[in-house]
């Protein structure tokens, strides 16, 4: 993928600022509903989200840590994807063509006893993650690398590594709306 930064960006902010829109509607919902699941193997509302906050837990800190510790890299005008970061990020992305992925142990929240504070944890990643995209936008995606939790070897593009996170997000908050069959909450 190669876009301008800035549009990779938007284009990203877009995406959290409807994730933070969604789980803020969700908060306005019965715990029932957010507990109740579509059929004996799927995740409910609350397991979906669970499991965002369980990957931003890891990433949130890694790209904060990259944003604020260390030397930044000014910003390029154009961004474009390194080869296994543009093939995560294409798998994340929720369509017609999304495979069903095996969850590492650690990240399954399933049969977790879970309430509200899982809606206000992810709120409060959403209100950082924009922190961070802003400030991404002052810095090189290209030059500033974050591990993977699959494997600290493997550091993608800090670009690539946010559209993973969102496109993940994205996923994953289209799951939890089908688990409440909340059909007030738009896609």
């Amino acid at each position: 993928m190669r876009t301008t930064s800035k549009q990779l960006i938007d284009d990203l902010e877009i995406l959290a600022d409807r994730h933070l829109s969604i789980v803020q509607d969700f908060q306005k919902l019965d715990p029932v509903i957010l507990n109740q699941k579509p059929d004996l193997l799927a995740w409910n509302a609350l397991e979906c989200i669970e499991h965002l906050n369980l990957y931003g837990n890891y990433y949130l800190k890694e790209i904060h840590e990259a944003l604020e510790i260390r030397p930044i890299p000014p910003a390029k005008k154009i961004y474009k994807s390194g080869w296994l970061g543009n093939y995560f990020a294409k798998e994340m992305w929720p369509d017609e063509k999304s495979k069903k992925t095996k969850t590492f142990k650690k990240m399954d929240p399933s049969g977790s006893d879970l309430g509200m504070e899982v809606l206000k944890e992810f709120e409060q990643q959403q209100f950082l993650m924009q922190e961070l995209l802003e400030k991404s936008r002052n810095v090189d995606l290209m030059k500033i690398k974050i591990p993977l939790t699959i494997s600290r070897w493997i550091r993608l593009r800090l670009g690539d590594i946010l559209r993973i996170v969102i496109y993940h997000n994205e996923r994953h908050i289209r799951q939890a709306i089908r688990a409440t069959s909340a059909d007030h909450v738009s896609l």
